[in-house]
């Protein structure tokens, strides 16, 4: 009798760990799958930004303050991932991970679709910027609400010591929209001249993006709600008032460290994939189609990249992954701009991944878990989600328009851009330094 009851104790047990696994691998697919879309979205617009919206959107300035006003559009949508964090975190805190992530992804389609078919300033004049500048905010509204949702999707549902290789796919999701985005803008301008790229050929991505959105709501109307958000704050009805304000009151100093903590994954990616781009072909003269093919080397890279080094981090600790990764992009930086000012294509590559593929994947592999941690389950959508994207509006949005503006105030030199790049990666190695071990 004894042996029968023990059987069927350890088929239980088993069968709610097959059951946890699942769960843990349809959260991670979803978060995944919905970062794609996402990526895919905001990405393009940066890309796009740097060979279009100046002369289709801003044509009555200089070429200059033309780039200038395209990349500060662009810097728009990070201005309001903050705000998005703050509402999808406060519901996401209330109603569930998984209500909040089918509702980001679908604002981030319909609004990149519509770029898609917004008429220029030929059209209808200064309205033209204006309707892209709201249709960036609403970009930057939804993506503020889902890394917050998708890391935490991941994390809370992931095995204990398997947490950062599990929500790695949240990252890995950003190279696969990196490779999206920039594939189908590098086969229209190659297959389409350059009139027609300019007129008409730049808007297909954009109108494409309906797709992406459908596979992403497919995808995540059929993931589970957290385990861990069930758990604590369903079942045991403790939900904060204004998480938020919860978060700030039991961690101030998290946001602070999550926003110096960015700055090097922020300054090395933006820099490589959308400043270079612009810098390359108007100061250096170089083509266009080099960088889009950097960017679809470091986006192809990173599927690879991401998940070993959150590998190492789950068996070699956090904070060590981190620190090395930092410590990449600051000695990277000078050799990064010596090679692209000397037109050393291997070299220009070779730092490229080095900044891209290693600095900055090694940074992010282990984000996830160490940002999310910092807050309690009742309040870390609303705590982690906005420490997130107030970082990515400190150290991301208006990294292209800085890098613009220093290379304009040194006379096209790019020393500025790289001293910037350096310094923001040594304070992030430097505030990791100082963190205790979790």
């Amino acid at each position: 009798m004894t042996s029968a009851i023990d059987t069927r104790d350890t088929q239980d047990v088993s069968a709610s760990g097959d059951y946890a696994k699942s769960r843990a691998r349809k959260a991670a697919f979803g978060s995944f799958i919905g970062a794609v879309v996402d990526w895919y979205d905001f990405l393009l617009y940066g890309i796009v930004a740097a060979l279009i919206f100046n002369t289709e959107f801003f044509p009555k300035v200089s070429p200059a303050m033309g780039t200038l006003a395209a990349f500060g559009t662009f810097g728009v949508g990070f201005l309001f991932r903050p705000l998005g964090g703050f509402v999808f975190g406060h519901y996401g805190d209330w109603l569930g991970r998984k209500r909040m992530l089918v509702l980001t992804v679908t604002m981030m389609g319909l609004s990149t679709a519509l770029i898609g078919v917004l008429p220029g300033f030929a059209s209808i004049g200064w309205w033209a910027p204006a309707l892209l500048v709201l249709l960036r905010a609403i970009q930057g509204f939804a993506v503020g609400g889902e890394w917050g949702g998708a890391a935490l999707m991941a994390v809370e549902s992931a095995p204990e010591k398997q947490k950062a290789f599990y929500s790695s796919g949240v990252q890995v999701g950003y190279g696969v929209g990196l490779i999206l985005a920039t594939g189908i803008v590098s086969i229209l301008t190659m297959t389409l001249d350059d009139a027609a790229f300019r007129a008409w050929g730049w808007r297909i991505p954009f109108v494409l993006s309906i797709v992406l959105v459908l596979v992403g709501l497919w995808v995540r109307s059929s993931m589970e709600e957290s385990q861990e958000f069930v758990e604590r704050v369903e079942k045991a009805h403790r939900r904060a008032r204004l998480p938020i304000f919860e978060a700030l009151r039991q961690n101030p100093k998290a946001f602070l460290l999550i926003i110096a903590l960015r700055l090097a994954e922020l300054f090395t990616m933006y820099i490589v994939t959308a400043f270079a781009l612009s810098y390359s072909t108007m100061n250096l003269g170089m083509p266009r189609q080099f960088f889009l093919n950097i960017a679809l080397l470091v986006g192809a890279v990173s599927i690879v990249t991401i998940p070993l080094f959150a590998m190492a981090a789950d068996r070699f600790g956090r904070r060590r992954v981190y620190i090395t990764g930092a410590a990449i992009g600051m000695l990277s930086a000078v050799p990064f701009f010596v090679a692209l000012d000397r037109h050393a294509t291997p070299w220009i590559v070779l730092f490229s991944v080095m900044l891209a593929n290693v600095a900055h994947d090694m940074v992010v592999s282990v984000q996830q878990p160490m940002f999310t941690q910092l807050f309690g389950t009742e309040f870390r959508y609303s705590g982690a989600g906005v420490g997130y994207q107030v970082a990515s509006v400190v150290g991301g949005g208006f990294t292209p328009f800085v890098a613009v503006a220093l290379v304009n105030m040194a006379g096209g030199s790019w020393h500025p851009v790289a001293a910037y790049m350096a310094i923001g990666c040594l304070l992030s190695v430097l505030v990791a330094w100082k963190m205790k071990t979790r």
